[in-house]
């Protein structure tokens, strides 16, 4: 819930926009980008309600924000198929009910949201109740706390505190009832193997497309073995969580309907191994092994610490450290693929002068092993979105190579010589745009480069373009670049990461 609202937030911290309609709108379609987990879709779907309860208005009043919470507890339920009480839904709903109750007394927005406030906290504490395995575990749900947290921040800005001014966070949480600690940490211990072990992966995407149909595409995911399903959105843009054992066909089925962004996959399975390890270590281990044997594994060559976290979060093998400048060597490519129990294996490179190494470990290994040609890290990344867990060898290695193809990259760097490249003249310290492996865009002001290089790759004919920031760039440069861009061409999807890679500026991919 925290990724969420920060997600959520980001674009309008240093926005002048005045209107409580636009800002909410603003807030609600960041807030289902970074959603993250069961309740930060949900919270999104809440932040949906409340600026569709307020589109259109540039102020509103306490009437106004009770029929934008009772819109936010319609889309709240309706982001999951089986409503269960006891959860951050009901403290949603009874938030709404007593916003209703406020506003038919008084139009007082402070005592109005005073009044929320205390509705939370009641309903909060009454989670244990309706749900049992809350009351054994001697806990309150943690998704109603988070949301109550939220609500007395707003409380708390509208009053005009600051942090100073107000306890700690500490002082905010909800008690819960008094149980049996020991029981209930046994409970939740026991309740995490058992649900994690059969539901071997947590997967979360946002899916960008027309006319989707979010009902439908939920009912689907549950049907193809989808557990813990949250599917909230719009025709356009959906956020996906579900709990499968077969990611792949999941993922196969989101790309049919549209352009998949922001995958992570969580190996549920593997952190409950982990945990039934602390008894029989050894064993566990031994059972690990033989089941990973057979099965594919993938290796990549990344440069920076956001883009290690990219690949991580897509569920890549493993990966050695790399790229320009710092090529790995053959042995370090070799040993990484001798280390997986896997025995077949793909190679990401990810770098035009890392292809020839990788390509040199498919003799070398007794192991079959398969490079995928891609020359920069977005082709990696859309290379390895493509993997599906359940297709075959060939087929993957066959799909992978087709994603990296599609991908379109752009890399902002300096010049570290001077040069003559036909009409192009680049001066040693001139800012360069690079597409596609070639040297495109020479001047010596960096946001001209951007702007011409991206000019140069037509990019009004794409949708989306994700911008990775290197080592040399702050957020906040990155997010005003986004935005200059976003200036320039209106219809595109920009999403931005940080990369943390060193020597590039920017690598940009466009799709």
């Amino acid at each position: 819930m925290a990724a969420t609202m920060k997600s959520a937030i980001r674009n309008i911290t240093q926005s002048e926009e005045k209107s409580a309609g636009v800002i909410a709108r603003q807030v609600a379609h960041d807030a289902l980008l970074g959603a993250r987990g069961n309740s930060g879709v949900i919270l999104s779907q809440t932040l949906r309600g409340i600026a569709a309860g307020l589109e259109n208005k540039t102020t509103f009043n306490a009437q106004d924000l009770a029929e934008a919470f009772q819109k936010a507890s319609e889309l709240a339920y309706r982001a999951v198929i089986k409503p269960v009480e006891g959860t951050i839904l009901t403290v949603v709903r009874e938030v709404a009910e007593a916003a209703k109750r406020s506003a038919e007394h008084q139009n007082d927005l402070i005592i109005e949201m005073q009044d929320i406030v205390a509705a939370a906290r009641q309903a909060v504490a009454r989670t244990p109740e309706l749900l049992p395995t809350l009351k054994q575990a001697g806990v309150v749900d943690a998704g109603g706390q988070g949301f109550c947290t939220i609500l007395e921040g707003v409380l708390r800005y509208m009053r005009g505190e600051t942090t100073s001014d107000t306890d700690s966070l500490s002082n905010t949480l909800v008690a819960a009832p008094a149980s049996n600690t020991t029981h209930g940490e046994a409970h939740t211990k026991k309740g995490r193997v058992t649900i994690e072990e059969e539901f071997g992966y947590e997967v979360v995407f946002l899916l960008r497309g027309n006319d989707l149909d979010v009902e439908a595409i939920r009912q689907t995911i549950i049907d193809m073995g989808g557990v813990s399903t949250v599917v909230a959105g719009d025709e356009t843009m959906l956020k996906v969580h579900t709990h499968t054992l077969t990611p792949g066909k999941i993922l196969d089925y989101g790309v049919g309907l549209g352009s998949l962004l922001d995958i992570n996959i969580e190996n549920l399975q593997e952190q409950s191994l982990t945990y039934a390890a602390e008894s029989e270590a050894e064993h566990a281990e031994e059972e690990q092994e033989a089941e990973v044997s057979n099965q594919l594994a993938t290796v990549a060559v990344v440069s920076g610490e956001g883009f290690e976290k990219v690949f991580r979060g897509l569920g890549v093998s493993s990966i050695v450290s790399g790229g320009q400048t710092m090529n790995p060597s053959i042995e370090e490519l070799l040993d990484a693929v001798e280390k997986s129990p896997a025995e077949k294996i793909i190679i990401l490179p990810n770098n035009s002068n890392v292809i020839l190494s990788a390509q040199q470990v498919v003799s070398l290994s007794n192991k079959e092993v398969y490079v995928v040609p891609c020359k920069t890290l977005p082709q990696g990344i859309a290379a390895l979105i493509s993997f599906n867990y359940e297709a075959d060898f060939t087929t993957n290695c066959e799909t992978m190579t087709e994603a990296a193809r599609a991908i379109q990259t752009a890399e902002i760097t300096t010049a570290v010589r001077s040069v003559q490249l036909g009409s192009l003249h680049v001066r040693e310290g001139d800012s360069i745009g690079v597409i596609n492996g070639n040297l495109s865009v020479a001047n010596s002001n960096m946001e001209e480069t951007l702007h011409d290089t991206l000019q140069r790759m037509n990019i009004n004919q794409y949708e989306i373009v994700t911008i990775y920031y290197g080592d040399s760039i702050t957020a906040e440069q990155a997010q005003e670049t986004a935005r200059r861009i976003k200036m320039n061409y209106s219809q595109l999807e920009i999403e931005v990461v940080d990369g943390g890679q060193p020597y590039y500026a920017y690598i940009i991919s466009v799709e």
